[in-house]
């Protein structure tokens, strides 16, 4: 009897904390799947008192016995692919035993992130707050029908594509005035390639599929849906598909495939770099939330804008990606907290909506409902019967306006710190 792909999915913009709970499920799952996105991901993993965070290689690593693919939607970087690995290899864990690579995902050159960087100092102010990583530039060319794949290190001219992509790289990034050295990281990126040839390079969807007859697999989102390149808030966005539809072009299945829909969220709203944010807090409440919340960039250390919880923008991202099971995380950050709100519509030229609008850019006055908060540690409870009468009146909310039931709550870092309803 055939298996289903379970989802699970980012529904904010990113950091929401899905490598701590595809952590949780992975004991679940004989496999679990990356789907979209690169290195530009940080999925931050603690347990057994230590921490670990994951750029390319899926959560599920450090799962006994788990298989982790690589698939074609990803974007991939063979040095920070070996810098992860030799940083897994040195907890115990051997990336070669258990990390299949998809042939089609696409390679970012060291060229991709020259021109990552001259594409935003070219932009100026109207930059978009790219992570540097060459993320954008390697979509481009996978689009535009330019990129190199994984596959095609194995070719015996591959040399000879690598110079065609890197001189046609030069000619922009010399077009965008631009000064730099573009052979700087070549010899290293070459060597990080002969690494890579040592893994299993697989047809990603032959392998999903065939494994899918027997066996269920899980499939990590990367960054959030209010990212996604066609349904996040454009042009602020990322350069993938982070929504429903990503798993399927992404890794090669069918929609009829996909079973349970994890969809995750933070008790509170943060947003990395530019773009719109209706929620921001730029006052006291958002620098708290900020320094409760540790909020600062996995990868990059920038710290995130933070904001009360957005219902608007979450039921929007429900409804795009299907959800069957919402994932609550970092409630624990709202303990102290004599009130908490959460935006329940917009007003928007006078007019209130509970629906995004096309253009979030514009001005949006958030509108909000107040509940009154807990005030009590939630760190150490493991059992819903123990939940203060405020928090659930808090979740029972939510589940009626959403439409979706929250399956999980997430009350600290740790893969125990967490509750089953």
């Amino acid at each position: 009897m055939s298996s289903k792909i379970d989802v699970v999915l980012g529904l904010q913009w990113g950091d929401e904390g899905k490598g701590k709970i595809v952590d949780v499920l992975a004991g679940r799952y004989p496999a679990v799947a990356r789907f979209q996105g690169g290195p530009n991901a940080g999925h931050s993993l603690h347990f057994d008192g230590k921490s670990f965070v994951v750029r390319s290689i899926p959560s599920g690593i450090f799962r006994e016995g788990s298989v982790n693919i690589i698939g074609n939607g990803v974007v991939f970087d063979p040095v920070t692919f070996r810098e992860e690995c030799s940083q897994i290899e040195k907890l115990g864990v051997t990336p070669k035993d258990k990390v299949l690579i998809s042939k089609k995902a696409h390679l970012i050159l060291p060229t991709h992130r020259l021109l990552d960087a001259a594409s935003e100092a070219a932009a100026g102010r109207g930059k978009i707050g790219s992570t540097l990583k060459g993320i954008g530039p390697t979509y481009t060319d996978k689009i535009a029908r330019h990129g190199l794949r994984v596959g095609d290190i194995l070719a015996p001219d591959f040399k000879e594509r690598f110079e065609k992509l890197k001189a046609r790289h030069i000619q922009m990034i010399n077009d965008l005035h631009y000064e730099c050295d573009p052979s700087k990281d070549e010899a290293a990126w070459m060597d990080a390639i002969e690494f890579v040839k040592q893994f299993k390079l697989v047809d990603c969807e032959y392998f999903v599929n065939s494994w899918l007859e027997s066996k269920p697999m899980l499939a990590e989102g990367a960054q959030g849906s209010m990212l996604d390149v066609d349904y996040g808030s454009y042009p602020f966005v990322t350069s993938s598909s982070t929504t429903i539809g990503g798993v399927c072009t992404g890794l090669g299945v069918a929609p009829s495939r996909v079973g349970k829909v994890y969809g995750i969220f933070k008790a509170y709203c943060t947003r990395v770099g530019s773009g719109p944010f209706p929620t921001e807090l730029f006052d006291e409440t958002g620098e708290r939330l900020r320094q409760i919340g540790h909020e600062y960039g996995a990868v990059t250390g920038r710290p995130r804008r933070c904001g009360w919880l957005d219902l608007v923008a979450l039921r929007y991202t429900v409804m795009l990606n299907g959800v069957t099971d919402l994932i609550m995380m970092k409630s624990d950050c709202l303990d102290d907290f004599d009130s908490i709100k959460v935006c329940t519509s917009y007003k928007v030229d006078g007019k209130e909506t509970k629906e995004l609008p096309y253009d979030i850019s514009a001005p949006i006055e958030p509108v909000y409902t107040e509940f009154k908060g807990w005030k009590r540690d939630l760190t150490g409870v493991r059992d819903e019967n123990e939940l203060p009468k405020e928090f659930e009146e808090y979740i029972k909310f939510m589940e009626s306006y959403l439409g979706v039931p929250i399956s999980i709550i997430s009350l600290g870092p740790d893969r125990d710190a967490t509750i089953e309803r």
